[in-house]
């Protein structure tokens, strides 16, 4: 009786997990760049009661056995990184990438973390930063007089400037790809940082051979549908309940054989 009330309660536990995540992912509905997660759960530890392929007393093998399962637990919360939807913005910092790879940003301790979000903006010196302030990697200047910018699929960003009638280069934009991208390590503002799970980074052209291409004037939107991470909330919701009753209803019999002595 006891065992059923533990593994109930990992049920519970796993579940609250669970709805932890799936309240962060539909928080998330709208931010730029993001990818969900996914909890991945797996059974505990098994109570061998008999074990299969023994002989009976009569000289029969046993086909099956008898083992007794202690509970869940989760073993991993997993970022999908399945394209998300482009939204049209036609600003010309806007980028986004379409295939594989990530933009490249420095932060203020000079590490390298990397980004699906193409939201960038210009600085008070003219570098293309993010939101927060953190340079593009490599960095991009656009010069103050600077009348249009224009970047190409391959990455090249050029610009025009009064008195020319030709664009002029002003740098170009590199993505990095990794072995494994469920690796990487979220850091909160969009951005990741690689891990030893992640491997080590690959930088490259955008439109090379296993990257992506820039879509200047597009985001890439989160890529959680709020419909199926509803109905995923429902089936949390539901689990969560009837582990609960699966703890009443073991309490229920432990008063029962409580009471049996009056």
């Amino acid at each position: 009786m006891i065992r059923s009330l533990w593994s109930a309660a990992s049920g519970m536990e796993a579940q609250q997990l669970n709805m932890d995540n799936l309240s962060n992912n539909l928080a998330n509905a709208s931010t730029v760049g993001f990818k969900q997660g996914r909890v991945d759960f797996q059974d505990l530890l098994y109570q061998t009661l008999k074990e299969p392929g023994v002989e009976s007393t009569s000289g029969a093998q046993i086909p099956t056995g008898m083992q007794l399962g202690l509970g869940v637990r989760p073993a991993a919360i997993t970022k999908v990184f399945l394209q998300g939807d482009y939204k049209k913005t036609d600003n010309e910092l806007d980028m986004a990438i379409e295939g594989r790879g990530f933009f490249q940003i420095t932060l203020p301790d000079g590490t390298i973390a990397y980004s699906r979000c193409g939201a960038f903006k210009l600085d008070s010196e003219g570098a293309i930063v993010t939101s927060d302030g953190y340079k593009l990697e490599p960095e991009v200047t656009i010069p103050s007089d600077a009348t249009s910018i224009t970047i190409t699929n391959e990455g090249t960003v050029s610009v025009m400037t009064p008195g020319t009638t030709t664009p002029s280069e002003v740098g170009s934009i590199e993505l990095a790809t990794f072995p494994n991208q469920a690796g990487l390590k979220s850091i909160g503002k969009n951005l990741f940082v690689k891990t030893e799970a992640s491997g080590d980074e690959t930088t490259g052209t955008p439109a090379a051979d296993g990257f992506g291409t820039i879509a200047q004037g597009f985001l890439e939107m989160s890529n959680v549908s709020v419909v199926d991470e509803m109905v995923n909330m429902i089936v949390a919701q539901r689990a969560y309940e009837v582990n609960s009753k699966a703890v009443q209803t073991s309490d229920e019999m432990l008063q029962i054989a409580n009471n049996l002595k009056r």
